[in-house]
């Protein structure tokens, strides 16, 4: 074990993952989500975590990802699962259930949301997970912190048998601070679980089990009522308070000099302390609560705290936004402080949409569907989950849905069903092997007239070009899923093949079963980079 201090200036994914590497961490299992990747990508590349051999390859999906982690958790060994909160909609029959089974090693759940929407399709907040499945939550306030919390989270993960969850913003993941970093514990040995049967979910050991997670939720808020992460300041008698969660408590502190005295509650780890709220509650005139996400605390303080007279603000109440991220301006309104001098972002900012990259196979994909579209005015194209949902733009307008990862192939089948034609989709390499294989599956056995187009870049290129599940595979994978082998069409999208590609379209389309089409291209950034990495390594 070393204890040399030294400081480093991370963003807050990095943090974690170096607080993981520095826990003991034996393997990081993942699919590449904003505002997480960034967390595999720097355990991958760091030069403790490939001394120590620690796995970080990433997996097909969510779901494999927990299960995976699991898996070592039950050799004795720590595993860290990182994921986007749409993400955990996939892991959550795993993660649930694993509260149940409990652990052996530790396994920290990390989760980072998105409010605001920067890169995702809605805004949910994972602390009702962890609260669902019964599990300790921690809520990082600062990249310090955040790097602090892995060790102790490990370490209590194993203390009390169970996974823990770690919530994350994107501002905490995606900003920058100095983090003083040291202590290095060696990764656990293997070893069996004690409670061998505890793995087994019959319903007579689930009974067993349910009953045990529950009895141990008091002294999960005993923890938190005594924990280092979570503090009461009372700086005078009647005078307001705040319940600061999480990122929210920066935004306080930045604007805390500017008011009268207040009293302040930090939450950091949950379950909310209960006893820390009544002890701020009976000090203070009113309370507000200050959270990113949804009114999660702000629902229970009016639980534990039913008293008509106490007067409770926050989202609910309209003092901070109902939807959107939280920033230092918004809580600062909140707190009764007149607001910043600020510039009219719509004089100084000019809007830049995205849009597919210049030479992005994507493109040359839907300039042929469009033409073969075209000739059929019931037409419609269901997309999915990733740079080609870009696709929904000028100077496209291409696709007519994007829902959830593998909702394409999916959806296109009960449009199909319900006797729409022709009824396409459109998804992406990583996002077919991610959740889009069972609903061809699906449209295989209903002998669906269906056309998917699996549009290969040969990476996960919205998230930074990280490996894809299915690469070279995508053709055999299909005909094992039963798709009839003159009905997989391979073509390469570049504009001198569009004609070509236009009367495969046109083929399938009129072909009544299921009719796969592959256009095959690399990502034009992988590309880039590959190329200047070959030249840089011929020098």
């Amino acid at each position: 074990m070393s204890n040399d201090k030294k400081k480093m200036m991370l963003l807050g994914d990095q943090a974690i993952a170096l607080g993981a590497i520095n826990a003991g961490l034996s393997g990081v299992y993942a699919y590449p989500g904003t505002p997480s990747t960034e967390i595999t990508e720097f355990i991958q590349t760091y030069p403790l975590a490939k001394e120590r051999g620690i796995h970080s390859r990433w997996c097909t999906n969510e779901k494999t990802a927990m299960e995976a982690a699991l898996g070592m958790s039950y050799a004795g060994k720590r595993a860290l699962v990182c994921m986007k909160h749409v993400g955990m909609n996939v892991a959550a029959d795993p993660f649930v259930n694993s509260a149940i089974t409990g652990v052996n090693g530790g396994i920290v759940v990390l989760v980072a949301d998105d409010p605001s929407m920067h890169s995702s399709q809605n805004e949910q907040d994972t602390r009702f997970y962890g609260k669902f499945a019964l599990v300790p939550i921690f809520e990082p306030s600062s990249q310090q912190e955040a790097y602090d919390m892995m060790s102790y989270a490990f370490d209590y993960s194993e203390k009390m048998a169970t996974p823990v969850l770690m919530r994350v913003v994107t501002r905490m993941a995606h900003s920058r601070a100095v983090v003083e970093v040291g202590e290095k514990k060696e990764q656990n040995s293997v070893a069996m679980p004690k409670n061998a049967a505890d793995w087994v979910l019959l319903p007579v050991i689930a009974r067993r089990r349910y009953a045990q997670v529950v009895a141990q939720q008091a002294e999960y808020v005993a923890t938190s009522e005594t924990t280092e992460f979570n503090s009461l300041a009372i700086n005078k008698k009647g005078a307001k308070g705040i319940v600061a969660c999480g990122i929210a408590y920066n935004y306080v502190m930045e604007n805390v000099a500017e008011c009268d005295a207040v009293n302040i509650l930090k939450v950091s780890q949950y379950p909310v302390p209960a006893d820390l709220l009544k002890q701020l509650v009976e000090n203070s005139s009113e309370v507000l609560i200050a959270e990113d996400g949804q009114p999660f605390v702000e629902e229970q303080v009016r639980g534990i705290m039913p008293n008509e007279k106490l007067v409770i603000r926050g989202r609910l109440t309209g003092e901070l936004p109902r939807t959107g991220e939280l920033t230092p301006d918004n809580v600062r309104a909140a707190m009764g402080l007149a607001p910043h001098a600020t510039f009219d972002k719509s004089e100084a900012v000019v809007a830049r949409p995205p849009a597919l990259c210049q030479g992005c196979g994507h493109r040359d994909v839907y300039a042929t569907l469009k033409r073969v579209i075209a000739e059929y005015p019931q037409g419609k194209v269901f997309s999915d989950i990733g740079c080609y949902t870009l696709g929904a733009l000028p100077p496209f307008k291409a696709i007519d849905s994007c829902v959830d990862m593998g909702a394409s192939i999916t959806m296109a089948k009960g449009a199909s069903d319900a006797g729409l034609f022709p009824a396409v989709a459109v998804i992406g390499d990583s996002t077919f092997t991610h959740s889009g294989m069972t609903g061809l599956l699906d449209a295989v056995n209903a002998k669906a007239p269906i056309t998917v187009i699996i549009s290969d870049n040969l990476t996960t290129a919205m998230t930074g070009g990280q490996d894809s599940a299915g690469t070279n595979r995508l053709q055999a994978i299909c005909q094992g899923l039963g798709v009839e082998p003159e009905h997989i069409r391979c073509v390469v999208p570049i504009p001198k093949n569009h004609d070509e590609i236009v009367s495969i379209i046109r083929e399938e389309i009129e072909y009544k079963g299921v009719s796969v089409i592959i256009p095959c291209r690399e990502c034009i950034q992988t590309l880039n980079r590959r190329l200047k990495k070959q030249k840089v390594e011929k020098k």
